[in-house]
Protein backbone atom coordinates (compact mmCIF):
# COMPACT_ATOMS: atom_id res chain seq x y z
CA UNK A 1 0.00 0.00 0.00
CA UNK A 2 2.86 2.39 0.84
CA UNK A 3 4.53 1.68 -2.48
CA UNK A 4 1.33 2.46 -4.34
CA UNK A 5 0.98 5.73 -2.46
CA UNK A 6 4.58 6.71 -3.24
CA UNK A 7 4.15 5.89 -6.95
CA UNK A 8 0.92 7.87 -7.04
CA UNK A 9 2.53 10.91 -5.37
CA UNK A 10 5.52 10.82 -7.72
CA UNK A 11 3.24 10.57 -10.76
CA UNK A 12 1.11 13.49 -9.60
CA UNK A 13 4.11 15.68 -8.84
CA UNK A 14 5.67 14.96 -12.24
CA UNK A 15 2.35 15.78 -13.91
CA UNK A 16 2.26 19.12 -12.08
CA UNK A 17 5.76 19.99 -13.27
CA UNK A 18 4.97 18.96 -16.84
CA UNK A 19 2.00 21.32 -16.98
CA UNK A 20 4.01 24.37 -15.91
CA UNK A 21 5.45 25.80 -19.09
CA UNK A 22 8.80 27.48 -18.58
CA UNK A 23 8.80 31.23 -19.21
CA UNK A 24 11.08 32.24 -22.03
CA UNK A 25 12.74 35.65 -21.73
CA UNK A 26 14.29 36.57 -25.07
CA UNK A 27 17.34 38.81 -25.27
CA UNK A 28 17.62 38.95 -29.07
CA UNK A 29 15.03 41.48 -30.20
CA UNK A 30 15.09 40.28 -33.82
CA UNK A 31 14.09 36.76 -32.80
CA UNK A 32 11.39 38.16 -30.50
CA UNK A 33 10.05 40.37 -33.33
CA UNK A 34 9.73 37.30 -35.56
CA UNK A 35 7.83 35.42 -32.86
CA UNK A 36 5.60 38.43 -32.26
CA UNK A 37 4.77 38.73 -35.96
CA UNK A 38 4.03 34.98 -36.21
CA UNK A 39 1.85 34.84 -33.08
CA UNK A 40 0.25 38.28 -33.20
CA UNK A 41 1.26 38.89 -29.56
CA UNK A 42 2.76 42.24 -28.56
CA UNK A 43 6.33 42.48 -27.35
CA UNK A 44 6.94 42.99 -23.64
CA UNK A 45 10.18 44.99 -23.31
CA UNK A 46 11.51 44.74 -19.75
CA UNK A 47 14.25 47.35 -19.24
CA UNK A 48 16.12 46.29 -16.12
CA UNK A 49 19.33 46.54 -14.17
CA UNK A 50 19.27 42.93 -13.06
CA UNK A 51 22.29 43.01 -10.77
CA UNK A 52 21.85 46.42 -9.14
CA UNK A 53 18.26 47.75 -9.45
CA UNK A 54 16.35 47.10 -6.24
CA UNK A 55 12.92 47.85 -7.73
CA UNK A 56 13.65 45.54 -10.67
CA UNK A 57 14.57 42.71 -8.32
CA UNK A 58 11.43 43.39 -6.31
CA UNK A 59 9.22 43.32 -9.43
CA UNK A 60 10.75 40.01 -10.52
CA UNK A 61 10.31 38.51 -7.03
CA UNK A 62 6.76 39.78 -6.47
CA UNK A 63 5.35 39.34 -9.99
CA UNK A 64 7.46 37.83 -12.76
CA UNK A 65 8.29 34.52 -11.02
CA UNK A 66 4.69 33.86 -9.94
CA UNK A 67 2.58 31.22 -11.75
CA UNK A 68 -0.21 33.76 -12.40
CA UNK A 69 2.20 35.97 -14.32
CA UNK A 70 3.70 33.02 -16.21
CA UNK A 71 0.26 31.89 -17.38
CA UNK A 72 -0.72 35.43 -18.36
CA UNK A 73 2.56 36.09 -20.20
CA UNK A 74 2.46 32.82 -22.13
CA UNK A 75 -1.02 33.65 -23.37
CA UNK A 76 -0.60 37.39 -24.06
CA UNK A 77 2.95 38.60 -24.81
CA UNK A 78 6.44 37.81 -26.07
CA UNK A 79 8.84 38.49 -23.17
CA UNK A 80 12.04 40.41 -23.91
CA UNK A 81 14.61 41.29 -21.24
CA UNK A 82 16.75 44.33 -22.03
CA UNK A 83 19.34 44.31 -19.27
CA UNK A 84 21.73 47.05 -18.18
CA UNK A 85 23.89 45.23 -15.62
CA UNK A 86 26.83 46.84 -13.84
CA UNK A 87 28.73 43.74 -12.72
CA UNK A 88 27.43 40.95 -14.95
CA UNK A 89 29.20 40.93 -18.32
CA UNK A 90 27.09 40.89 -21.48
CA UNK A 91 28.20 40.84 -25.10
CA UNK A 92 28.99 44.13 -26.89
CA UNK A 93 26.21 43.37 -29.41
CA UNK A 94 23.66 42.96 -26.62
CA UNK A 95 24.89 46.15 -24.90
CA UNK A 96 24.50 48.08 -28.17
CA UNK A 97 21.03 46.65 -28.88
CA UNK A 98 19.80 47.41 -25.34
CA UNK A 99 21.28 50.92 -25.32
CA UNK A 100 19.68 51.78 -28.67
CA UNK A 101 16.28 50.51 -27.54
CA UNK A 102 16.60 52.33 -24.22
CA UNK A 103 17.22 55.57 -26.12
CA UNK A 104 14.41 54.85 -28.58
CA UNK A 105 11.92 54.41 -25.72
CA UNK A 106 13.30 57.24 -23.60
CA UNK A 107 14.03 54.99 -20.63
CA UNK A 108 15.19 57.13 -17.71
CA UNK A 109 14.54 54.77 -14.80
CA UNK A 110 14.28 51.10 -14.03
CA UNK A 111 12.25 48.99 -14.13
CA UNK A 112 10.49 50.20 -17.27
CA UNK A 113 8.21 47.94 -19.25
CA UNK A 114 7.00 48.88 -22.70
CA UNK A 115 4.33 47.01 -24.61
CA UNK A 116 4.85 47.37 -28.35
CA UNK A 117 3.73 45.81 -31.60
CA UNK A 118 6.36 45.45 -34.31
CA UNK A 119 5.60 46.55 -37.84
CA UNK A 120 7.97 45.55 -40.62
CA UNK A 121 8.06 47.82 -43.64
CA UNK A 122 10.73 47.63 -46.34
CA UNK A 123 12.80 45.32 -44.15
CA UNK A 124 12.86 47.82 -41.28
CA UNK A 125 11.19 47.24 -37.93
CA UNK A 126 9.08 50.01 -36.43
CA UNK A 127 7.64 49.67 -32.95
CA UNK A 128 4.12 50.90 -32.29
CA UNK A 129 3.99 51.88 -28.62
CA UNK A 130 0.94 50.59 -26.79
CA UNK A 131 1.99 51.90 -23.40
CA UNK A 132 4.35 51.45 -20.50
CA UNK A 133 4.29 50.38 -16.89
CA UNK A 134 6.80 50.03 -14.08
CA UNK A 135 6.60 48.56 -10.63
CA UNK A 136 3.05 48.21 -9.34
CA UNK A 137 2.39 47.29 -5.72
CA UNK A 138 -0.09 44.50 -5.04
CA UNK A 139 1.53 41.45 -6.63
CA UNK A 140 0.70 39.72 -9.90
CA UNK A 141 -3.03 40.45 -9.87
CA UNK A 142 -2.57 44.23 -9.65
CA UNK A 143 0.31 44.24 -12.12
CA UNK A 144 -1.56 42.13 -14.68
CA UNK A 145 -4.66 44.34 -14.37
CA UNK A 146 -2.59 47.38 -15.40
CA UNK A 147 -0.92 45.47 -18.23
CA UNK A 148 -4.25 44.24 -19.56
CA UNK A 149 -5.51 47.84 -19.82
CA UNK A 150 -2.50 48.66 -21.98
CA UNK A 151 -2.54 45.64 -24.31
CA UNK A 152 -6.30 45.64 -24.87
CA UNK A 153 -5.77 48.78 -26.98
CA UNK A 154 -3.70 46.72 -29.41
Amino acid sequence: MKKLLVVLLVALSLNGFAQQKEQVWHTDVNKAVNISVQTGKPLFFFFTGSDWCGWCKRLVKEVFVKPEFAAWATKNVVLVELDFPRRTPISPELKKQNRELGQMFGVRGYPSIWFVTPEITAGKVNFNKLGSQGYVAGGPKAWIAGANKIIKNK
